[in-house]
């Protein structure tokens, strides 16, 4: 029982940082004190300790599944070293993002869509994870099976987040086209091969978007799933995401989608690795930019999960006025509230004991030790 009581830790509160100890009952926080706790504790030598991380949008589990072209891994081991990675890098809720909707090009996880999310639904009965994992379907809008491939996914799977993704090169994230044909060689397929794909996906991009787009956002609303918009780009992308009762705009490529997505009162996401690389890779808007005109309201790690609390914890050295606590509500309280989870994502009592110790090595945060709801898992 001596790590229900966690002293002598720099604690990251809403509003400060204060030197101090925290205590749990019952998967809760129970209470905060400042100083020197007044019974026994696990001593943590200073080391800051942060709310449990909330990850949105990860494309990671996709890698431990297909770790290279037609290689297709275990499903429950995948599943279970992609979660041993996510805890270890502090992130105690996770949206596992699963692709629903085929390309032309064959790519997509098509019917394996449903074997994963199997496997995460037997990891969760058998209690195996050490994060709690909750689906985020990242809908391919221009894809002539995705409506099928949604409603059945929402016939046997809970979902938590859905976004309205168009990756039709010419626009959104691939406005040009050059930079979508270096993306889209990573697979080893021809040039050649790819401009006949990309031909025949701005063909039917527009068709496909408007007959799916309504339907998603439809039976989102009659679900009560979170929408968020993907790359958007113009002011009209905003104005529709809007209209369409958006909570999320995931990677606005522009500062004008950004700033009017903010305006609109709509949360602004932006990848971690674009903050600590200092740019995105795909030439759009840098998170830093954002966040320097106050427009950055959560991190995901997108495509390297340990680059989640790297960026929230480099955000106030990169921003001055942004505070330790703003930077650590970026993937804790912000994501959390965007996706209606208010029992989780700050140190207060009542809250889930969802619990992060972190120590800094040369810039680089160390996580230590992690706990969900009181437990444990790192």
């Amino acid at each position: 029982m001596q790590d229900r009581i966690l002293d002598n830790a720099t604690l990251v509160l809403p509003d400060r940082v204060q030197r101090g100890w925290l205590a749990m009952v019952d998967g809760c926080i129970a209470e905060i004190g400042e100083g020197r706790a007044p019974e026994r504790g696990l001593d943590l030598g200073g080391d800051h300790l942060i709310p449990g991380l909330v990850e949105l949008h990860t494309d990671h589990l996709e890698s431990h599944y297909a770790p290279r072209p037609k290689v297709r891994w275990h499903p429950l081991g995948a599943v279970l070293a992609y979660d041993a990675q996510i805890a270890a890098s502090g992130i105690t809720t996770v949206f596992d993002s699963l692709r629903a909707g085929s390309d032309p090009d064959g790519s997509g996880l098509g019917p394996e869509l449903m074997q994963l999310a199997g496997a995460i639904e037997t990891a969760k009965g058998a209690d195996l994870f050490r994060a709690e994992h909750r689906t985020h379907l990242r809908c391919e809008i221009p894809s002539a099976d995705l409506m099928d491939t949604v409603r059945d996914f929402l016939a046997r799977y809970p979902v938590g987040l859905i976004s309205l993704m168009d990756h039709t090169p010419g626009q959104r994230q691939f406005r040009d086209i050059e930079k979508y044909y270096t993306y889209a060689t990573r697979g080893g397929r021809s040039i050649a091969e790819i401009q006949a794909n990309t031909a025949l996906k701005i063909r039917d991009g527009q068709a496909f978007n408007a007959v799916n787009r309504p339907a998603l956002v439809a039976l989102a609303q009659e679900h009560g799933i979170a929408l968020a918009s993907h790359d958007d780009t113009t002011l009209a992308d905003v104005d529709m995401a809007r209209d369409e009762g958006v909570r999320l705009a995931e990677f606005p490529t522009t500062p004008e989608a950004a700033q009017a997505a903010h305006a609109a009162g709509i949360t602004v996401m932006m990848g971690a690795p674009n903050l600590i690389r200092g740019g995105s890779h795909s030439g759009n808007v840098a998170a830093e930019a954002l966040a320097r005109e106050g427009l950055l309201d959560v991190l995901s790690s997108d495509y390297v999960p340990a680059s989640l609390l790297m960026a929230a914890l480099s955000l106030p050295e990169r921003v001055a006025s942004i505070t330790l606590p703003d930077a650590i509500a970026t993937v804790t309280a912000n994501p959390a509230r965007a996706t209606g989870l208010d029992d989780r994502g700050a140190l207060a009592p009542g809250l889930r004991a969802d619990l992060v110790r972190v120590r800094l090595a040369e810039g680089v945060p160390v996580v230590r030790q992690v706990w969900r709801q009181g437990r444990r898992v790192v």
